[in-house]
C-alpha cells in the first residue's frame, strides 16, 4: 500500500472531526434570539359568542390537537352561567372556523354535563370526558368518556369510568399506545355547600387499555397523609410512565372548607405543596416528588374550581417540567420548575414573566407545553397594563434552552378585558377559570382562553378566544435547521473518533 493510500482513511477521520465540530458550533453560534410573533389576531370559538343575547360564561378550556392530521383540533370548556353545562367544538382548519359538537349525554345519570377535558389517541380518536350533575347542589353525580372517529363530527354513547364526587376530572392519552387513556380525579368524600367536609379526599386514577371502552378499578395517587389535595393534572413520559402534578393546600381551611363563605378578600396567609406523583406500572402503584413546599397563595377561590397547576414533558429527553402562580412578591408572578431525566432534584423556580421585580402587577394561571425540538412555551394572565390590576390580556413567553430563560412577551390577546367579569361577581370573587388550552407546535404555539370583552359585571358573559404565535429566531438559522445541524454535527465528531480509534488500534 502507498504512503497515500495509508493517509486517507486519517484524512476522512479528520475531516470527518473537524466537520462535526464546525456544524455543532455553527448550530449554536448562529443559532439567534428567541422571537415570537403574534400570527394571527384572536377569533372566537364558541357559537355565542358575537350573539349579544347569549350570556353564557365560558371559561376553562382545553384543547387537543390530532397526531394524525394537525389541521384538526378541538377545544372543550364548562359553562357556568345561565346554567351549568359544557361544551364541545372542533376545527378542521387549524383553528380558522369553529363547529359545535353534540355531547350525548346517559338517561337518568344527571342532567347535564360539566367540566370537560379532551385528548386525541395517536390514532387519531378524539376522546371527551366530563362529569354529569345532579341535585339542586350541582354535585358530580359520575365521570364519564366518549369518543369520536370521524374527525370530531360526532360523539359515541359515553361509558361511565367513576361514581359520585368526582371532581376536577382530567383526561390523557398515551401518545405510544393508542388504546390507553388515562382519568385523573378528585375523589371527595363528603361535600357541603361550596366546600369539601370529608374526612378522606383522594386524587385517583385509573385506565383504559381499550380505547376508553372499559376502564380498570381507581388507584390513589396522593398519599394518605395529604389531606387536602387539589387540581390533578396529568402527563406521559417518552417510556409510558404517568405523571400527575397536584396541590396540597395544608392547613387552608379558608378556601378547603369555604370559610371564606364564597366572599372575596385577603389570601390564605399560609403555605401550598405541589406535588408530582410518578408510576412506572400503569397507574398501579405510585411514588411522590415535591416540587415546592413554599407556594404562596394569591388569591381566594372555591375548592370544587381552584386554580389548576401545569404540567408537560419533553418526550425528548424525559424533562419534566411544573408552572404555577406564585404571590411571594405579591400580587402574582408566573413560575416554573424543571426536573431533568434521572435528577433528583428539581431546579428552580425560574420567573417567567418578564416585568419588572415589585412592580405590582399580575401575571398568574400558566399553562406550559414542549414543542418537538424541546421549545418551551407558557401561556398566562398578564395584568401588566393597568396599575388598578383590573384589566387583563393573554401573553405567551418560550424559552429555547430548557426552561432556564424565557424571550420577551408576546400579547396573544387583541385588546384588554375585565378580569372582574364571571361567575361569583357578584361576591369579588369573579372566575375566570381555572386553566387555559395550549398546543406547541414546532414553530407556532396554539393557545385558548377565557375572554370577557363581550359581557359585563351584570352578564357574566364570557367566551373562548383562540389565537396563534409563530415561534422562531431573530438573526439566526431556524430551530430545525440548528435541529439538523447538530444530529449531523454529533454523528460526524462520533465517527471520526471511532475512526480514528480504530485506525490507532489497527497500527497498534
Amino acid at each position: 500500500m502507498s504512503a497515500r493510500a495509508a493517509r486517507q482513511p486519517l484524512l476522512v477521520a479528520l475531516a470527518a472531526i473537524l466537520l462535526g465540530a464546525a456544524a455543532l458550533a455553527a448550530s449554536f453560534v448562529f443559532a439567534g434570539e428567541q422571537q415570537i410573533d403574534r400570527r394571527s389576531a384572536d377569533a372566537p370559538v364558541n357559537a355565542g359568542a358575537r350573539d349579544p343575547g347569549d350570556i353564557s360564561a365560558n371559561n376553562s378550556p382545553s384543547m387537543a390537537q390530532n397526531p394524525k392530521n394537525p389541521d384538526e383540533l378541538a377545544v372543550a370548556n364548562r359553562v357556568d352561567s345561565p346554567d351549568y353545562t359544557c361544551v364541545l367544538n372542533t376545527s378542521r382548519d387549524h383553528g380558522r372556523n369553529w363547529s359545535p359538537v353534540r355531547v350525548r349525554i346517559a338517561p337518568g345519570e344527571g342532567r347535564k354535563c360539566y367540566a370537560p377535558d379532551v385528548a386525541y389517541a395517536s390514532d387519531g380518536t378524539l376522546h371527551m370526558s366530563y362529569v354529569t350533575l345532579r341535585g339542586s347542589g350541582n354535585v358530580p353525580a359520575k365521570a364519564w368518556v366518549a369518543r369520536s372517529t370521524d374527525g370530531g363530527r360526532t360523539l359515541s354513547a359515553p361509558v361511565s369510568v367513576s361514581g359520585a364526587l368526582a371532581f376536577q376530572v382530567r383526561l390523557v392519552a398515551d401518545p405510544d399506545r393508542p388504546k390507553r387513556l388515562y382519568l385523573t380525579w378528585l375523589q371527595a368524600d363528603d361535600v357541603g355547600l361550596l366546600r369539601f367536609s370529608g374526612s378522606d379526599q383522594r386524587v385517583q386514577v385509573s385506565r383504559s387499555d381499550d380505547g376508553g371502552r372499559t376502564w380498570g378499578a381507581p388507584a390513589r395517587v396522593s398519599a394518605p397523609g395529604r389531606e387536602r389535595p387539589l387540581a390533578p393534572s396529568a402527563a406521559i413520559g417518552p417510556d409510558g410512565e404517568l405523571y400527575v402534578l397536584y396541590l396540597d393546600v395544608g392547613g387552608d381551611r379558608l378556601d378547603y372548607e369555604a370559610a371564606h363563605e364564597g366572599f372575596g378578600g385577603e389570601p390564605y396567609d399560609g403555605r401550598f405543596t405541589l406535588v408530582l406523583g410518578r408510576s412506572d406500572d400503569g397507574g398501579a402503584t405510585w411514588q411522590e416528588s415535591v416540587v415546592s413546599k413554599e407556594i404562596v397563595p394569591t388569591r381566594r377561590f372555591i375548592a370544587f374550581l381552584p386554580p389548576t397547576p401545569a404540567l408537560a414533558v419533553d418526550r425528548s429527553d424525559g424533562t419534566i417540567y411544573a408552572a404555577f402562580e406564585d404571590g411571594a412578591t405579591r400580587p402574582a408572578d408566573v413560575h416554573v420548575w424543571s426536573l431533568p431525566e434521572g435528577a433528583s432534584a428539581w431546579e428552580g423556580p425560574v420567573r417567567v414573566n418578564d416585568t419588572p421585580r415589585g412592580d405590582r402587577t399580575w401575571q398568574y394561571l400558566p399553562r406550559i407545553a414542549v414543542a418537538p425540538g424541546g421549545r418551551v412555551d407558557v401561556v398566562y394572565y398578564d395584568r401588566r397594563f393597568d396599575p388598578k390590576g383590573v384589566l387583563t390580556d393573554v401573553a405567551v413567553q418560550s424559552s429555547a434552552d430548557g426552561a432556564k430563560t424565557f424571550a420577551p412577551r408576546v400579547t396573544l390577546s387583541a385588546r384588554s378585558f375585565d378580569s372582574r367579569i364571571g361567575s361569583g361577581s357578584e361576591r369579588d370573587m369573579p372566575d375566570l377559570g381555572n386553566r387555559f388550552g395550549l398546543v406547541s407546535e414546532r414553530d407556532v404555539a396554539l393557545a385558548v382562553w377565557s375572554d370577557t370583552r363581550a359581557g359585563s359585571v351584570a352578564s357574566n358573559k364570557q367566551d373562548i378566544a383562540f389565537a396563534q404565535a409563530a415561534v422562531g429566531t431573530a438573526g439566526g438559522l431556524s430551530q430545525g435547521v440548528q435541529a439538523a445541524l447538530r444530529v449531523a454535527g454529533a454523528i460526524l465528531l462520533l465517527g471520526g473518533i471511532a475512526l480514528l480509534v480504530a485506525l490507532r488500534l489497527r497500527r497498534t
